[in-house]
Formats: structure tokens, C-alpha cells, sequence
């Protein structure tokens, strides 16, 4: 088991230091050696890696919109006082989950690039290739999110992710991650180590882009006991929402994440991601596959998945508690707009009844291999 010193600074917020090496450096091309270094090993150790610490900041950074109604948001209103629209805007803004950037002070943020170095530096103390699939799997993830979130916080306020750079360099084309002295983008770990490596699609899943219209940052560091059951919870959030598939017209419109992902594992575009589709879909998601045809990647919303929008809002008002009492803490009108909004949501939901759900793991499944450890990812 390797654990880590806690961050304090960590952990107070969810109650910076960026590596900015040469442009050439950050665009020089990784052989396919270098990549195929991480290849899992096919005689796993036992080794384990303790996430406790993440696990803590996501439980308190991390803030659920709840389930997707297919419904799309209504244009909400200019800030009072204001011609100019502070806060999100996007149709999609209250699916999925966000982050609380625009509470994180310096010593937070920095304590992110730190434990973004405690994961760099964690391969130097064990074999990562070495380690159990579901090890790996959740090692890659968390190194990818823990990365993406350092690099928004210190780029904050931001509008789109996409925008940032570093040195230069896209940040998801940046290669700012080093692993066992190669270093790494973004985009470099999800596809030429985890899709290259790893079978299932549901993969796609955990990786957290920083965008609303991307899949959603869970509430928990990924281990290997959750890793199954985190990227179930993250398929079936994407591929039943608005930001995942739509119909307009008579044909089916996905996220054009699907389309960058589709050399890995959707070979037959529209045949293999009806069926990874179908196998997640609840009631209505079956109905739209069952009447559409086509399959266009067309969907996309690349506003950031904060809180604020991206923007510091000069206007804030108090809090009122569940007493109807004025508290002391203060927020930008549009995030009380939005929460309020969420709110309503979540009320809806309730009179839908739709107020739980229930995951099975570890059961056999037809067509598993006779040695296939439950619950692990493919």
C-alpha cells in the first residue's frame, strides 16, 4: 500500500506551480517505444495505491447537477444591473458536475501541482505496469484528472479550458505530465496508454475534460475496487443526457467525443456506437436509438464545468439558510441563479420518482472468460 503525506491546504479547501519546460519540449514527438513502455504487464502484483487524499478533495470540490432530463435549459437572464450575462449560459448547464475554482486560494492550487508530482512520482516507487489492470486503469485516470484540474485552477478565470496554454502548447496537447522520466499530455494518456491498452469503450468515461459538455468528474478518486462501477455510473450519466445523444430530425446526434475516440472503438462508426449506446440507455435513450438512424458526432459544449462560468462576477448576494436567516457567505448572483435552477431540477426529479439507482458488480456475465477477475475493465 503507498500512501501519501496529506496536503493540508488539500483537504482545508475542499471542506501553483506549473512546469513550463521549452515549447519544443512540450511538442517533441514521444516514440511509439517510449509508449509502449507502459503496456500492462501480463503477471500483476498485488500492489496498491491509496487515494484517500483525492478522494477527500473530490467528495468537497465536487458538485452534482444530478441526472439529465433531456431538457434543455432556458437562456437565463441578464445580471441584475447588468446588460452583460455573467455566469453559464450553455443549454447543457445543468447535466453532469462542477468545480468550485472559483473558491480555491493559491494554497490550494498549489497543492494540486504537488499531488499531481506525489502521482509522477509514485511510478519511480512502484511498477505501475506491474500492478493489477483495475490498479492501472484508476492510476491513469486520477493522474489525468488531478492534471486537468491543476492546470484550470491555475489558468482561472477561464471560459473554455480549451483556450489554455502551456508555453504555448494546448494544454491538452501539453506535455507537462512526466512518468517514469517520458512525458506526457493529456490526450497522450487517454490514447496511446488506456484506449490502446484497454478493451472497453466504458473507459472513455472517466476522464474529465474540464468541459460541461464532456463526462462527468465523479465524486471519488477512482481505485481499483470502484474503477467498474465509477465508469458505469459515468456511461450511463453521458450516454442518457443531452451532452451525450439527441435526436434532431429524424437522426441521432452524439458528442463529438465519440468521434475521437472511434479509431480505438467504434471501427464501424455507426454500428458499434449504437450498440455501446444501447448498452447503457434507459427507457427513453432506447426509444430515441429505436427511432433515429445515423449516427452524427456533431454535439459539443466546451464552457467550462465550474460553478461561476469561467467569470468573476462583480455583483454577489447573501445566502439564505434553510431557516429563511441571512448568512454570511456571499456568491455571484449567477451562481444562485444556477443553483436555483438546480434546485428545481432536483425537485423534479423527485416528483418523477426518480431518486435513486442501483449497480450491480461483480456477477458473471455472458461470454466472460472463465479466468476474468469480477469486476475488472477490459
Amino acid at each position: 500500500m503507498i500512501r501519501f503525506a496529506s496536503h493540508s491546504a488539500l483537504i482545508a479547501a475542499a471542506a501553483g506551480l506549473l512546469l513550463t519546460p521549452a515549447v519544443q519540449a512540450q511538442t517533441a514527438a514521444a516514440s511509439e517505444g517510449d509508449f509502449a513502455t507502459f503496456a500492462p504487464s501480463g503477471t500483476p502484483n498485488s500492489d496498491k495505491i491509496d487515494y484517500s487524499i483525492w478522494d477527500e478533495a473530490m467528495k468537497n470540490l465536487v458538485v452534482s447537477m444530478g441526472p439529465s432530463l433531456r431538457e434543455s435549459a432556458p437562456r437565463p437572464d441578464a445580471s441584475l444591473g447588468s446588460r452583460r450575462q455573467y455566469g453559464h449560459v450553455s443549454r447543457y448547464r445543468l447535466e453532469g458536475t462542477r468545480v468550485m475554482f472559483s473558491f480555491l486560494d493559491a494554497d490550494v492550487i498549489s497543492s494540486f501541482s504537488e499531488y499531481r508530482k506525489d502521482l509522477e512520482n509514485t511510478a519511480d516507487i512502484v511498477d505501475i505496469q506491474s500492478l493489477s489492470r483495475n490498479e492501472q486503469l484508476a492510476y491513469w485516470i486520477n493522474l489525468h484528472n488531478v492534471a486537468v484540474i491543476e492546470q484550470i485552477a491555475n489558468a482561472w478565470p477561464v471560459r473554455q479550458p480549451r483556450e489554455i496554454k502551456n508555453d504555448g502548447v494546448p494544454m491538452d496537447e501539453a506535455r507537462f505530465i512526466t512518468v517514469e522520466g517520458i512525458k506526457l499530455s493529456p490526450r497522450d494518456i487517454r490514447e496511446k496508454i488506456v484506449y490502446r491498452h484497454w478493451q472497453d469503450p466504458m473507459v472513455i468515461y472517466g476522464f474529465w475534460r474540464g468541459e460541461i459538455g464532456g463526462p462527468s468528474l465523479q465524486k471519488e478518486a477512482f481505485n481499483a475496487d470502484n474503477v467498474a462501477r465509477l465508469l458505469t455510473r459515468g456511461a450511463a450519466d453521458f450516454v442518457n443526457s443531452l451532452r451525450g445523444s439527441q435526436e434532431q430530425g429524424n437522426k441521432l446526434h452524439v458528442s463529438e467525443l465519440y468521434k475521437e475516440a472511434a479509431p480505438y472503438f467504434f471501427p464501424d462508426f455507426e454500428k458499434d456506437l449504437r450498440a455501446h449506446l444501447a448498452r447503457y440507455a434507459d427507457e427513453q435513450t432506447a426509444a430515441l436509438l429505436a427511432k433515429t438512424t445515423g449516427a452524427e458526432a456533431t454535439v459539443a459544449e466546451h464552457d467550462i464545468a465550474d460553478l461561476a462560468g469561467g467569470s468573476r462576477e462583480p455583483t454577489y448576494q447573501n445566502i439564505q439558510g434553510a431557516d429563511g436567516t441571512q448568512q454570511s457567505f456571499r456568491i455571484p448572483q449567477s451562481m444562485t441563479a444556477l443553483l436555483r435552477e438546480r434546485e428545481s431540477k432536483f425537485q423534479e426529479i423527485i416528483r418523477q420518482g426518480r431518486t435513486g439507482t442501483v449497480t450491480f458488480s461483480n456477477i458473471d456475465m455472458p461470454g466472460d472468460p472463465e479466468d476474468k477477475e469480477k469486476g475488472e475493465v477490459e
